[in-house]
């Protein structure tokens, strides 16, 4: 694909949108909010984004009736080694946190879990409304972050639902303060982590994880907060990961 040195001012995803160099495309009401609240004009150089590993360069040749953008270059990321987590459904504001950083990582995909201790909390994320936001939050991250790829985001679920969905194959962890080390742990693609919710996984939460073929580990003898279980988690996977392609 043809090169294009220019430095974009912006990125902006436009998930359902192909991208072909030489057509042009135009930019949804609030993708064209943000160009004009940036005062964007018509000669500035944007990076545009699917969320499925395409990045395309293009110029603004239209500002009204409807902001356009005229592609000129195309680029395609090949996706991170696959990284699937099942987060706990928990405090809306701390979940919507989670969902931002995760997509920064590169992480593939996210089940929101309904585990037992998750119905006690108020106001907790779950519903349509709630996974719209999240899906917003991930887009925003993946803007700033320069990432390429979009994590899929599912809806809540029980994890007897959720755990016939995920890969059949690769690797299954869940965090436990009670598990082996982490680093320990040969990592292969794809990884699936489970973090448990606030108070911890019931005993038999912990024993249908385990039947499904999840392994325990543990990110040291401490008990951490959800999201930080989730972060250090996904990081040290993605991490691993990554040296591991860099050096097979």
């Amino acid at each position: 694909m043809e090169r294009d040195d220019r430095e974009a001012v912006a990125s902006f995803l436009l998930a359902e949108q192909p991208f072909t160099p030489g057509t042009t495309v135009s930019l949804g009401d609030e993708v064209a909010r943000h160009v004009r609240v940036r005062r964007l004009g018509v000669g500035a150089c944007l990076a545009l984004l699917d969320g499925h590993g395409h990045r395309a360069l293009g110029t603004i040749v239209r500002l009204n009736p409807t902001i356009a953008v005229e592609i000129g270059s195309l680029t395609v990321a090949s996706p991170p080694p696959s990284l699937h987590l099942l987060v706990p459904i928990a405090d809306k504001d701390r979940m919507m946190w989670l969902a931002e950083k995760v997509a920064e990582l590169g992480v593939t995909s996210w089940r929101p879990i309904l585990y037992r201790r998750s119905r006690s909390v108020k106001p907790r994320g779950e519903g349509p409304t709630f996974t719209s936001k999240v899906k917003a939050r991930m887009g925003a991250a993946l803007e700033q972050s320069g990432g390429r790829w979009l994590p899929s985001v599912y809806p809540e679920s029980t994890l007897a639902r959720a755990i016939p969905g995920l890969p059949t194959d690769g690797i299954r962890l869940v965090l436990d303060p009670g598990g082996s080390g982490i680093l320990a742990t040969t990592l292969t693609p794809p990884v699936t982590v489970a973090i448990g919710p606030e108070g911890g996984l019931e005993d038999d939460e912990l024993q249908v994880l385990e039947e499904a073929g999840f392994s325990r580990v543990a990110l040291g003898g401490d008990i951490l907060r959800f999201e930080t279980a989730a972060i250090a988690g996904a990081a040290i996977v993605r991490a691993t990961l990554a040296e591991s392609r860099t050096h097979a």
